[in-house]
């Protein structure tokens, strides 16, 4: 008596791809978090947290540009995690439009 289908249909399974490595969704999520400059909180894997925008990402940094310190290129090989900080700040874009 066969408890769940046939052994061609469990081996079937072994012959599958491995997903992609890059599935081009870390790229959207940013690029969306820096066109509305979405406020982000980001830990670093030493345990510092910087608080700002993302201004610019390319595969290996982002730009976070931060209100009233100076801007920060980060690696991403540094980053544990990127969160988002609630909505946007209409002063944060305000003050990066205009000339000090």
């Amino acid at each position: 008596m066969a408890l769940r289908g046939s052994k061609d249909e469990l081996t079937s399974h072994q012959g599958k791809a491995v997903p992609p490595h890059d599935t081009r969704e870390e790229a959207a999520y940013l690029k969306m978090l820096g066109e509305k400059q979405h406020p982000v909180r980001i830990k670093l894997l030493d345990g510092d947290v910087v608080l700002g925008w993302i201004e610019y990402y390319d595969r290996r940094m982002i730009r976070l540009t931060r209100e009233g310190a100076p801007n920060l290129f980060i690696f991403k090989h540094d980053i544990a995690y990127i969160a988002e900080e609630g909505p946007r700040r209409d002063n944060i874009s305000n003050r990066h439009g205009n000339a000090e």
